[in-house]
């Protein structure tokens, strides 16, 4: 897990450009939906991408709760720092 916030968003944004090339930078603001245009079939693929580079386990109910990559990085740190894998 990277130890600060910026790295954690790099490993992401590296993650969400090997699905689809974004057509803008990534930042803790971009809207995983309307900006990065991901599907539900993306979005899935995406989180267990996630799962398996951080190792840790995401519940469906935290994907609902994530609208930005912001969200994203917080719920990942939020669950690594529990310890639920």
């Amino acid at each position: 897990m990277p130890d600060n916030q910026n790295e954690l968003l790099a490993e992401i944004a590296k993650i969400i450009g090997s699905l689809r090339p974004p057509s803008e930078p990534i930042t803790l603001t971009t809207s995983i939906g309307r900006d990065l245009g991901l599907d539900s079939v993306e979005v899935m693929d995406f989180v267990m991408i996630l799962e398996d580079r951080f190792d840790i386990s995401i519940p469906l109910d935290n994907i609902a709760e994530v609208e930005t990559v912001g969200d994203l990085c917080s719920v990942v740190k939020s669950i690594a720092k529990s310890g639920v894998a």
